[in-house]
């Protein structure tokens, strides 16, 4: 039975004894409604404190159970059922808090290729994926995901494997190169050979791969547990003293009845409930309220680059000219020009740059795109060739290992421009609000060139970088970090980062253009296009979390005062259950200040000028 189901019984059950009570004076059947509820709550809830305490873990379950039994063996049965409303309506509180649905495998399996085009005697069907067989013949056409894993029989094409690989820029397929599954054909239709099954293609290895991460979750103890061993101890010690003095079974119940753990049970879920609102009014959903205790005390933070750190699109970087009758100027107007008309991947980088600088593109024709090669126009009666080396000209192999393109004009080269990953202009000072948050460890995980890595992370100042990885080796990375570095923090995009988000004590996906395989597998999703989201998430976990303890505190300090009191006799049962509700209230009201926003703490993240 759900907690939700516990709390709705619980309150029914309250509802109908007050009818037999106080409508048809029925005190005794009153009692009996609610001691045979409570009995078999106390006995859930003793079975699930014995599976808590073999796990290594322990809670508030065993003083609660303490209290109903105490109060029903000494007739205050009123006094029980108000524990009982408290208890299951706090576990309600934190289920609701923590509820995912299981949404997140769905969603990598919903968002999977589940059409495949098979080529027979030239004629074209359409197949469910899972009836592709090694060796069979697809077509995959522009813009559609690779099914299955296969090789290149036939065509050529530029192909977007950055989901998988976190690799930026486009990589050319040609014929007998292998094609992974998830990765995404621009160009050009391309004919594969199937030599992997769908259910052991790269899609589905991910798949996989979150399914183990997260049958194995991390352990973590919550903010409420931290304190029910001395809480609880407190109250035996001052209930079994008061009943030795005073030789009184009924006082030992009158100090429990104060010293029910609903301020533990109720100010933490309330306290972390608000926070996820507050947070996600700042752009950040906050999926469960032990994601928002675990990102309060991470002391490390592991970042994908492409589209995380970066912007995950190409601007152009450096543009050389090898001609003295062609400036850098007149080149870029050159390969913008020609590329205006193109439907060329990197087109849309040297037009924008060509439009930031304020030069004229000219007039072209007889323009002629080769896929997977380059595009070929006419400029003032000049023919100009755009695209790779061998394309423009075997003499200018091996300028550069960046992302580029080579120009000749009238079968002279006269240069070549390379493109860089945009870094997010607010990366730099995320950075340092984390490290000034707490954060000491930061890493840069990241599936592209290392060279580019690392360039990338002394911009930003991570220091710690492991490029090249594939999803496997992102989950090895962050399983090797020591426990001293725990919690973890993952923040990453794309489909190839949903593994590692499921394996780390906090997986964060950037939602706002990422995957939504990454956004279902992470704890919290950043909504808004903004990298300084993370750290502003780390703030007000921190925030909510320093209101939830100082309310936990609150509530413990009144109980103890109460119980004190109680074990004097001053306060009767049922008495004692209306002050509890008191303190109740009190520790609601202080844990609902995690809701209010405090204009004068806010970050201002500002991108610092170079």
């Amino acid at each position: 039975m759900s907690n939700f189901k516990k709390f709705s019984l619980t309150v029914i059950v309250g509802i109908i004894a007050l009818i037999m009570e106080f409508v048809f004076d029925q005190p005794q059947l009153a009692f009996w409604i609610i001691a045979i509820v409570g009995g078999l709550m106390a006995i859930s809830m003793f079975i699930g404190m014995i599976q808590t305490l073999k796990s290594g873990k322990y809670g508030v379950d065993i003083l609660a159970i303490t209290a109903i039994i105490a109060t029903l063996l000494v007739g205050e049965y009123w006094a029980s059922l108000m524990v009982l409303i408290m208890l299951t309506g706090g576990d309600s509180l934190e289920d609701y808090a923590s509820h995912q649905a299981g949404r997140e495998l769905r969603s990598l399996l919903e968002n999977s290729p589940q059409v495949a085009h098979k080529i027979v005697d030239e004629q074209l069907y359409d197949i469910e994926v899972d009836e592709a067989t090694v060796d069979d013949l697809l077509l995959i056409k522009p813009g559609e995901i690779v099914p299955v894993d296969g090789s290149v029989v036939a065509g050529t094409t530029l192909v977007d494997e950055s989901s998988l690989t976190g690799e930026s820029r486009p990589v050319e397929k040609n014929p007998n190169d292998e094609m992974m599954s998830g990765s995404i054909v621009k160009d050009a239709s391309i004919r594969i050979k199937v030599t992997k099954k769908a259910s052991d293609s790269q899609y589905q290895k991910l798949v996989k791969l979150v399914e183990e991460s997260e049958a194995k979750p991390a352990r973590f103890v919550r903010l409420a547990d931290r304190y029910a061993v001395p809480f609880t101890l407190i109250a035996y010690i001052i209930g079994g003293l008061a009943w030795f003095v005073s030789k009184d079974p009924v006082r030992f119940a009158e100090v429990l009845v104060v010293a029910s753990p609903c301020p533990l049970i109720l100010a933490a879920p309330v306290a972390l409930v608000a926070g996820m609102s507050r947070s996600s009014r700042n752009g950040i959903v906050v999926k469960t309220g032990t994601t928002i205790e675990k990102l309060a005390k991470a002391n490390s933070i592991a970042f994908d680059k492409t589209g995380t750190l970066t912007e995950g699109k190409l601007s152009v970087d450096d543009i050389h000219s090898e001609s003295e009758q062609v400036s850098e100027e007149e080149l870029l107007s050159l390969a913008a020009s020609v590329e205006q008309e193109s439907t060329h991947i990197l087109a849309r980088s040297l037009v924008a740059q060509a439009r930031d600088e304020k030069l004229q593109l000219q007039a072209v024709e007889n323009l002629q795109e080769v896929t997977g090669k380059g595009v070929e126009a006419f400029v003032d009666g000049k023919k100009v060739r755009i695209g790779n080396a061998s394309f423009a000209g075997d003499d200018c192999v091996g300028q550069t290992n960046k992302t580029v393109v080579y120009i000749t004009v009238d079968e002279q080269y006269v240069g070549y421009i390379t493109f860089k990953d945009i870094l997010r202009s607010e990366a730099r000072e995320t950075i340092h609000q984390l490290n000034q948050l707490g954060i000491e460890k930061t890493v840069m995980l990241t599936g592209d060139d290392a060279e580019i890595a690392h360039q990338i992370a002394e911009s930003v100042n991570i220091s710690d970088v492991h490029a090249q990885c594939l999803p496997e080796e992102k989950i090895q990375v962050l399983k090797d970090l020591e426990e001293k570095q725990r919690p973890l923090i993952m923040v990453g995009d794309g489909v190839n980062d949903a593994p590692a988000l499921a394996v780390a004590d906090i997986g964060i996906a950037m939602g706002a253009h990422g995957s939504t395989a990454a956004s279902e597998s992470a704890d919290a999703v950043i909504l808004k296009d903004d990298l300084s989201r993370v750290s502003e998430a780390v703030r007000l976990s921190k925030d909510t979390m320093k209101v939830a303890q100082q309310s936990v505190l609150i509530g413990i300090f009144i109980c103890v005062a109460l119980m004190l009191i109680a074990s004097a006799g001053l306060i009767p049962a049922l008495l004692g259950a209306a002050l509890q509700e008191v303190v109740d209230t009190v520790s609601i009201l202080s844990a609902l200040r995690a809701r209010r926003e405090k204009i004068h703490t806010r970050m201002h993240l500002k991108p610092k000028m170079s």
